[in-house]
């Protein structure tokens, strides 16, 4: 029979005395403790937790992916300041020298490694200074960056500390997995000109740089052709800063349009991450036709992209690919143009063994903008 003086459901035994100790007016378990009492590094004034505002102010460019950018180098700075400008404002600036890095970037965008007055062209060196000092710079990533999903890591082919970049792979791994990425280390490289490569030491150091990054995504640029596209319209001091902020741009529309529906079809950021994902080489290239009413377009389309890229043409079949299209209503309203545009992705998805497209309406388009990319290329 229970106990009517049991009100204990659960047939709890009732609570132990207090140890005598804690029954005392004063004993060990109240006494008042100071951090300094245990030795703590934080007493000798080193900043071991992080604010908000130590990190970079979010990207102002829209985009449907989490991105960062990261330039390595004198190059790499100079690319990487081409984002900053078109508001992608998570990028960091990494040198072994001050005197690399664009004079209108601000402070809180670069990591300079100390210690280091520029690595004069030397490889093996380089590489030797970044592994030694990857601790500074993972730390800058997730104390300035936070958390992105796909980080772009910005170099050029040829200097010391740009063609090092490889050497803090391991660092750009640790720190997604850290933050708990979905998406992967994406480099961007640039080539020399033809005059820069008889040099034999840059010429090897740009080999070097293009062998370290053939396995992972990558895009490389290719110096030569930019600027030969760029000659006769372009003095040679805006040369460098134009090809790169006409990368840069070409590169955000995709990331732009990508987080935009689209009335006929969109190109969404799991076609984006897909494109991106595929390890080996990728091509990027745009070009804008004025009258798309050709039967040929398609094929137009291929080749104005790859004749008016920096990047090499495409060799083989790509393992994926995008051609995002942006027309105005008059070219969607006529059959003619529509059927050209249909029959011009079709084309380019012979090329790709998937292609993924979108086609974007807007007022007042001057002709046909396409923005080609193919992925996974053999390298």
């Amino acid at each position: 029979m229970p106990n009517d003086n049991d009100n204990n459901e659960f047939d709890f035994l009732p609570p132990a005395e207090p140890p005598p100790s804690f029954n005392q007016e004063k004993d060990s378990y109240h006494e008042e403790v100071a951090a300094e009492d245990f030795g703590m590094v934080e007493d000798f004034g080193l900043q071991m937790e992080y604010s908000d505002e130590d990190l970079l102010p979010e990207n102002t460019a829209p985009s449907s992916i989490n991105v960062g950018f990261v330039g390595v180098g004198g190059g790499g700075n100079k690319m990487a300041n081409a984002f900053i400008e078109l508001g992608f404002n998570k990028t960091l600036l990494v040198n072994s020298t001050g005197k690399d890095i664009p004079k209108n970037v601000e402070e809180d965008h670069v990591v300079l490694i100390p210690d280091s007055d520029g690595i004069g062209k030397n490889v093996d060196y380089g590489k030797e200074v970044l592994s030694q000092n990857g601790a500074i710079v993972e730390d800058a990533l997730r104390i300035k960056l936070g958390k992105v999903d796909w980080l772009f890591v910005l170099a050029g082919g040829g200097g010391g500390t740009g063609s090092s970049v490889t050497a803090l792979h391991p660092v750009f791994e640790r720190y997604m997995r850290s933050v708990q990425s979905s998406g992967k280390v994406v480099y961007i490289v640039s080539w020399p000109t033809a005059q820069e490569n008889l040099n034999p030491t840059i010429a090897r150091n740009a080999l070097t740089l293009a062998n370290d990054v053939a396995k992972h995504p990558h895009i490389i640029l290719d110096n030569e052709r930019a600027t030969r596209l760029l000659r006769g319209r372009i003095g040679m001091l805006g040369m460098y800063p134009v090809a790169n902020t006409q990368f840069a741009k070409s590169f955000a529309q995709v990331l732009k349009l990508s987080t935009e529906d689209s009335p006929i079809q969109s190109f969404d950021s799991k076609d984006l991450e897909t494109c991106l994902g595929n390890d080996g080489r990728a091509f990027m290239g745009s070009t804008m036709i004025k009258d798309p009413n050709t039967a040929k377009l398609g094929s137009v389309i291929l080749h104005n992209c790859m004749n008016r890229s920096a990047c090499p043409p495409p060799k083989g079949k790509a393992a994926a690919g995008s051609l995002v299209l942006v027309v105005s209503e008059e070219m969607v309203a006529d059959p003619k143009v529509s059927k050209n545009i249909e029959s011009a992705i079709a084309y380019v998805g012979g090329r790709c063994e998937t292609l993924f497209s979108g086609v974007y309406v807007r007022k007042n388009v001057p002709g046909l903008i396409a923005i080609l990319s193919m992925n996974g290329l053999a390298t």
